[in-house]
């Protein structure tokens, strides 16, 4: 049952309303009670006559189908303003606008409606604001930028260098004379990018050697500009493919001529990219990034002689994540690197001109996030990071803020209480707004300086209580221990509203195990994705098992080659474990759905764990990693092409499927190639195996709409609830 002041919901239908939240409507629907009277009625009309006994099944059991449909359509109807509850929440997470180094503006809601406050926090004032004073320009921070443009004017602004037919070309700003500087570029092996060093006197350049692009059709079944269908084409390089070579080049202006550099040793390369000038004019630099990602170097040049010598590298025997590769070259001609060498991420200090390692700048086990800011004048650097208050029992994902001293280590938490920290810093680092909340306690939003942490301004604490009154339930963090006994695994239990424990409720875990991240909600927030699951009468469950980001890198490594283990059997311990403690977690009926790696992933749970699962919905998934993008599958699969390819196939490993399958894509899905789902299909065919499959004409990766959320729900209610 759910209450929403004196207008009720019974979730499981006896009378059903629909009651549009905050607009006061209210229609009835009908009774499915009575619905199911009339079917009986019916049916008892035939059995009196015997010879119609044949022809009321034949005919009733279609027609009890169709109802049945029709009834969770309107079951389902009922839900369409739950995310309103949002609403209910009064004062919750704010997003400041600063519109100067001390002052910002933001915008909340309470029982009146949507309201703005300007906050000046060296006085300490917080004043409301009228609506249209709102609309004052932010102060914006500058990204830096490289000259990356094929047309460069230089420092002292007496040349400008730009590339014409795949050659860099030199031009006298005061006569406009040209000079080709290059004569080695053609259209496959094209200069692209031009760089000018500090005195004028020196020219970087990086140089593509192409490869044929690999193109996935797609096909537009249903387009709105004409009958026929269109066929389309997008560029999509995937595991194994060849792929361009980048080399690094060098000219010196005076001569006119071209500096050789080695680069064969950078020629098995995913990727390299230009670093930057020294402020002095002797060196460059640019990052490797190796072709299997087990190699990514800082390498300089010696703009006099052209020879290379690395700086700064990261190795792994399995991956290195290059997303989370962090570079910042100090003015003293060293620079700061990320790396997890010590099995955690964390900063070190490293030599530009001979690559030694100085000192780790932080250490210990938990994890550097985002480096934010750093202040070389006061030597310190502020930055975000988890799992230093695990050892207090507190969820080590949660993001706490630190100022790190460069010289002396010490370290200063900013934001100590437990809970995850959104953090959002003046222009100029003096101030942080930290909203800080868990899954379980919603905000409190406090101004603080980032010189100590210390709290200068209240702003305000997030008022649940009208969502309460409407029979909400909080969610429950819930940890163990994983697979090795020793690691603890952490997730979210969702109840529904005005949860009983005395009934017993199906279980659906809500998947997203792609090792870029860690996917677990950790904010307070009223209305999830699946809360109208919830309210159909489930208990959905989320879980970073192993094999995803932000914790240890052995954690980490459990998804190299091996992404078909998901965290599963952590996932399931954690599962039988919370069934374990509340009895009402029926996991003898245990669903699953994702999108994307997640539905990769629900696939997977029912083709290597159908003895768990019984239930899974998979949408738009990457089935085979040798199908999907290149950047992400070589990243964790590795390369070359290896046989732990097929091993994590759904395609390959079609025929263990067990239980009830229903998967969905989208015909112009460009992120996932479509047919990597079709193929699926084919080799679910061929095993002779039962499913079910939507495929939907014009939708791309993005399958949340509301009808693909109620076909996805309605599978579950048809097989899960009772």
């Amino acid at each position: 049952m759910l209450s929403f002041g004196n207008q009720t919901l019974n979730i499981f239908g006896v009378v059903y309303q629909k009651i549009d939240f905050f607009k006061g409507k209210k229609k009835f629907l009908y009774s499915t009670t009575e619905k199911c009277t009339n079917n009986h009625r019916l049916t008892t009309k035939f059995m009196k006559h015997k010879s119609f006994i044949f022809l009321a099944l034949f005919f009733l059991a279609p027609i009890t189908g169709i109802f049945a449909q029709n009834d969770f359509k309107v079951e389902f109807a009922k839900y369409d303003s739950l995310q309103n509850i949002n609403r209910l929440v009064y004062h919750g997470a704010i997003t400041p606008h600063w519109v100067s180094p001390s002052a910002f503006w933001y915008e909340t809601r309470d029982a009146q409606g949507v309201k703005y406050y300007h906050v000046d926090v060296v006085s300490g004032a917080k004043t409301e604001w009228p609506k249209d004073s709102a609309k004052v320009p932010e102060v914006r921070r500058m990204a830096r930028r490289g000259e990356t443009r094929d047309t460069v004017p230089s420092p002292d602004e007496m040349w400008v260098a730009f590339i014409k037919d795949a050659n860099v070309w030199l031009k006298e700003a005061a006569s406009g004379n040209e000079s080709k500087l290059s004569y080695d570029g053609t259209v496959n092996d094209a200069y692209l990018y031009l760089y000018w060093s500090p005195d004028s006197k020196k020219l970087a350049a990086i140089k593509k050697h192409d490869s044929p692009m690999r193109r996935i059709p797609l096909i537009e079944s249903s387009p709105s500009s004409q009958l026929q269908p269109i066929l389309q084409w997008r560029d999509y390089y995937k595991p194994g493919d060849l792929i361009p070579v980048f080399r690094p080049a060098l000219f010196d202006i005076a001569s006119k001529s071209k500096t050789p550099i080695d680069t064969k040793p950078f020629e098995f390369q995913y990727n390299l990219r230009f670093g930057r000038w020294s402020p002095d004019a002797q060196s460059f630099t640019f990052e490797f990034n190796q072709r299997g990602h087990q190699l990514y170097q800082l390498v300089g040049v010696d703009a006099q002689t052209g020879k290379t010598w690395t700086i700064a590298e990261e190795k792994s025997d399995t991956f290195v994540y290059y997303n989370r590769i962090y570079v910042h070259y100090t003015n003293d001609n060293k620079v700061i690197w990320t790396s997890e060498r010590d099995n955690w991420r964390h900063l070190y200090l490293i030599d530009q001109k001979t690559g030694k390692v100085e000192r780790p700048l932080t250490k210990g086990e938990w994890v550097v996030r985002d480096i934010l800011h750093v202040n070389e004048e006061e030597r310190t650097i502020v930055l975000s990071g988890n799992g230093k208050h695990q050892g207090q029992g507190e969820d080590p994902y949660n993001i706490h803020y630190f100022r790190v001293h460069i010289d002396t280590g010490e370290i200063i938490d900013l934001t100590p209480e437990n809970g995850n920290h959104r953090g959002a810093f003046s222009p100029d680092f003096k101030y942080l707004v930290d909203v800080c909340s868990r899954p379980d306690t919603p905000q409190t939003s406090v101004v603080r300086t980032t010189s100590d942490g210390k709290v200068v301004m209240s702003l305000q604490k997030a008022d649940i209580t009208p969502l309460l009154k409407t029979g909400y339930t909080m969610p429950e963090v819930f940890h163990t221990k994983g697979r090795d006994g020793v690691t603890d695994i952490w997730g979210t239990i969702y109840r529904p509203s005005n949860f009983n424990p005395r009934k017993s409720y199906p279980v659906v875990e809500y998947i997203y195990a792609g090792p870029h991240d860690s996917f677990v909600t950790k904010d307070f927030v009223a209305y999830m994705r699946f809360s109208k699951l919830l309210e159909l009468g489930f208990i959905v469950v989320t879980i970073d098992g192993m094999g995803t980001a932000n914790r240890s890198k052995a954690f980490h490594d459990v998804a190299w080659r091996n992404l078909k283990d998901s965290g599963f059997p952590d996932r399931i311990i954690w599962i039988k474990e919370a069934a374990k403690k509340y009895k009402y977690m029926d996991i003898s009926r245990m669903g699953i759905y994702g999108y994307s790696a997640g539905g990769q992933s629900t696939l997977a749970a029912l083709l290597f764990h159908g003895d768990f699962y019984k239930v899974g919905v998979a949408l738009c998934g990457c089935h085979d990693n040798r199908m999907d993008k290149i950047w992400w599958n070589e990243q964790w699969m590795g390369y070359p092409i290896g046989p732990w390819y097929s091993e994590n196939s759904n395609v390959d490993n079609a025929h263990l499927l067990q239980g009830k399958l229903l998967l969905i894509n989208g015909e112009l899905d460009d992120n996932v190639d479509p047919t990597s789902t079709l193929q699926v299909v084919n080799a679910l065919v061929k095993a002779d195996k039962d499913f079910e499959q939507l495929y939907l004409p014009g939708y791309g990766h993005s399958l949340g709409d509301n009808y693909v959320t109620r076909k996805v729900f309605e599978f579950f209610v048809r097989h899960l609830r009772k």
